[in-house]
């Protein structure tokens, strides 16, 4: 394992023996499943339903950070709501084994949601609020916030750092993105004070899954403090998708609708944070392979463009 190659000792046969560590009996077979910053295995087992292994970045959150995500989704699934908990061994859901940190999870499957539909669209508003309102009662201590600091200035840092940036447009990036977040800043004053509450932080259709009883969610990886806002906007790809969820989140909790105009400066941020985040991990041997268009000029001279035109927009 190198801070390069943070997986390259990950072998299947180690996946194996951390899951035997555990007192399972895995069968053999491993399915590797879509994960870039973490690598997640489902585990068959002998005599028992499958688990899912996820084994952490080294170096990208702190133990007291991952046990904060893993009291969080205890926390939502004690309150009867449908999120996957890492299972507990000996009392603890942080585990290690050759040099790893890792937890199990039950294997819960479905299918994307259809975000077409009204009816289910109201339904996660409604899950949404729940999840907030058990997301009120406290703060997360080491998981940070959705921030400019964390999802603009640090990615923007990387990619000025990283070789993927062509020569030629360093400047116009560096300008760019500072424009970019200067708009972002502003938007953020203009909306005024929001409350910041415990959210999933990530909560895009890949991470809500649907079977015949209705939605669960999975991966609270990027659990931060940040508005209620935050949690619906990746779900709603236009303004009538964004009232069903509100439709269905206000029958449940109240929601502060100037943080609204949050939205695009979200959105911004989430692409600065994009690009950079491939940059940070282009030497591990899964991103150049997953993100090919990363390594050519044309994409970055969209990308600035697309900066500047974001920051257009925003002021």
């Amino acid at each position: 394992m190198t801070a390069a190659a943070p997986y390259a000792d990950l072998t299947p046969d180690r996946v194996l023996d951390a899951v035997a560590a555990c007192g399972l009996w895995p069968d053999g077979r491993l399915l590797a499943l879509n994960s870039y910053e973490n690598r997640v295995w489902q585990v068959g087992l002998e005599d028992a339903a499958p688990v899912v292994a996820k084994f952490y970045r080294p170096g990208r959150w702190s133990d007291a950070a991952i046990l904060e995500e893993h009291a969080f989704a205890r926390e939502l699934a004690d309150a009867e709501l449908p999120v996957v908990a890492p299972l507990a061994f000996g009392g603890r859901t942080l585990l290690h084994h050759g040099g790893y940190r890792y937890a199990l999870a039950p294997r819960h499957g479905g299918r994307a949601p259809a975000l077409e539909s009204a009816e289910q669209l109201e339904w996660l508003g409604r899950l949404i609020a729940r999840m907030h309102a058990v997301g009120a009662r406290g703060a997360f201590a080491h998981r940070g916030a959705v921030e400019r600091a964390t999802l603009v200035e640090r990615p923007a840092r990387a990619v000025l750092a990283s070789p993927l940036l062509p020569a030629h447009l360093r400047e116009r990036y560096r300008a760019a993105a500072a424009r970019l977040d200067a708009a972002i800043a502003a938007r953020e004053a203009a909306a005024g004070p929001v409350r910041a509450l415990r959210l999933h932080g990530d909560c895009h259709p890949g991470n809500v899954l649907w079977t015949d009883a209705g939605p669960h969610f999975v991966d609270l990886d990027d659990a931060r403090m940040g508005p209620a806002v935050q949690d619906l906007w990746m779900l709603a790809h236009d303004e009538a998708a964004m009232r069903h969820l509100l439709d269905g989140y206000a029958s449940m909790r109240d929601f502060d609708h100037g943080e609204l105009a949050l939205v695009p400066a979200l959105r911004a941020m989430r692409q600065v944070h994009h690009a950079g985040w491939i940059a940070e991990r282009w030497a591990d041997p899964a991103f150049p392979a997953a993100f090919p268009f990363a390594a050519e000029a044309p994409w970055w001279e969209q990308h600035v463009a697309d900066l500047a035109e974001l920051a257009d927009a925003l002021g």
